[in-house]
């Protein structure tokens, strides 16, 4: 993949309206942590989420997803200086991963 190429189909990166934003994945984020869906395939997300968010709040939360999906940190990576346990960055980037390719394909419906 050239330097240049986006690693996730954030609006940041593509510059296509089509695509969320990474405003649009925090929010999911926040709303799914606060409100879990129970009989869904990807419940454990939300759960999982709702475990972070408690733990560590909202902004640290959202500066990994913004290392993640524009800055191209790598998940673990993402939680520097954050006062966070690596493995929460590999739980917040795969949450933030899988939500904003939900988003995507939402617009494509």
């Amino acid at each position: 993949m050239p330097d240049n190429d986006a690693l996730y189909d954030v609006r940041e990166q593509t510059g296509d309206p089509e695509h969320a934003s990474v405003d649009d994945v925090v929010e999911l984020v926040l709303e799914r942590a606060q409100h879990p869906r129970t009989e869904h395939r990807d419940a454990h997300l939300d759960e999982m989420m709702a475990t972070v968010v408690d733990r560590y709040g909202t902004d640290p939360v959202r500066t990994v997803i913004q290392r993640v999906l524009v800055d191209h940190y790598p998940f673990r990576t993402a939680t520097h200086d954050l006062e966070m346990h690596n493995v929460d960055g590999v739980r917040i980037g795969t949450a933030a991963s899988q939500f904003l390719t939900e988003l995507n394909a939402q617009h494509d419906d």
